[in-house]
């Protein structure tokens, strides 16, 4: 079961995908014009969930190996499986707005 903790920082992190995309974003508009490139917040945050299941994964071998307590790996799990729902959600919701989109008349 989630605790508090680990919901607050899984919402951290999510905020952080869209913050550090988009001070990106930001910087690159005031330099060249261009408004922030959905693309890069895109891939932003598919690295950062494949960085999530990545420590999970180095989790569950540091339990394996004896290095590391139970909790840790459930934990890292846990949060790797909130980043990939969270990405899932995003990727449904994009795909509903493109259907809804080639729905309108022109």
């Amino acid at each position: 079961m989630a605790t508090n903790a680990f919901a607050a920082g899984a919402y951290a992190a999510v905020q952080n995908i869209g913050q550090t995309s988009a001070a990106a974003g930001a910087g690159r508009a005031t330099q060249t014009g261009e408004l922030p490139d959905f693309s890069a917040m895109v891939g932003s945050a598919l690295g950062s969930v494949r960085e999530s299941g990545q420590a999970a994964e180095a989790q569950a071998a540091a339990v394996a190996a004896g290095k590391a307590d139970v909790v840790d790996v459930v934990t890292a799990v846990a949060e790797s499986e909130a980043a990939i729902e969270t990405l899932v959600a995003v990727r449904d919701r994009m795909i509903q707005a493109y259907e809804e989109i080639m729905r309108m008349p022109v």
